[in-house]
């Protein structure tokens, strides 16, 4: 007996609930993680111009780890980063992870995002995380959601906006994680509540 592989690559995790996947814009959906996802998303990282808000772009190997990582994300909470696609092609991720770092407000649950600078400006960051923020509490039970980015982030400042999220007024905050020497330390933070 011949037996053929599906057309469908396999995820590496579990998909995400419909609500989250699409809507009526098909044009954007979000979807679990597969293999082929790896090398776009390497293309991605070692942009400059996307990587302009992030103190340095990433090697494949960095960014095949960050793959690795997400995965594991999804395996251990039930939710993560998704992969984002736009027009059926990859373009990046969007969804929540846990932020660890040493902060006031950590450990909390982030909603971030990454787009191919090819996706910017369609509206696909917003959608989806707002399709995200939509589901996080009743399909995940998640009550508050932060994003957080550098204060020079005006881009994705915007999206936090347009999703419905509030800025903490005296939330500023240097993020561990950047140089202490970088024009990025400084990090706005963002709340949304269910």
């Amino acid at each position: 007996m011949i037996t053929t592989e599906s057309a469908t690559p396999k995820p590496l995790h579990r998909e995400p609930p419909q609500r989250i996947a699409s809507s009526d814009d098909a044009a954007v959906r979000l979807r679990a993680w597969r293999e082929g996802d790896r090398e776009p998303f390497a293309d991605l990282n070692a942009d400059p111009e996307v990587m302009r808000y992030f103190p340095a772009t990433l090697s494949r190997a960095e960014s095949d780890a960050m793959v690795d990582r997400i995965v594991d994300h999804h395996e251990r909470y039930g939710y993560g980063l998704w992969a984002l696609d736009v027009d059926g092609r990859f373009a990046g991720f969007v969804g929540l992870s846990t932020a660890t770092f040493e902060a006031p407000f950590t450990p909390a649950v982030e909603i971030g995002w990454r787009l191919a600078s090819w996706a910017w400006g369609r509206g696909a960051a917003s959608t989806s995380a707002r399709r995200v923020l939509d589901a996080a509490h009743t399909e995940f039970g998640i009550d508050e959601v932060l994003s957080f980015t550098s204060v020079l982030n005006a881009p994705s400042i915007a999206v936090m906006q347009r999703i419905g999220m509030t800025r903490e007024p005296a939330g500023n905050f240097d993020h561990p994680r950047v140089p202490v020497e970088s024009a990025l330390r400084e990090h706005v933070l963002y709340r949304w509540s269910a």
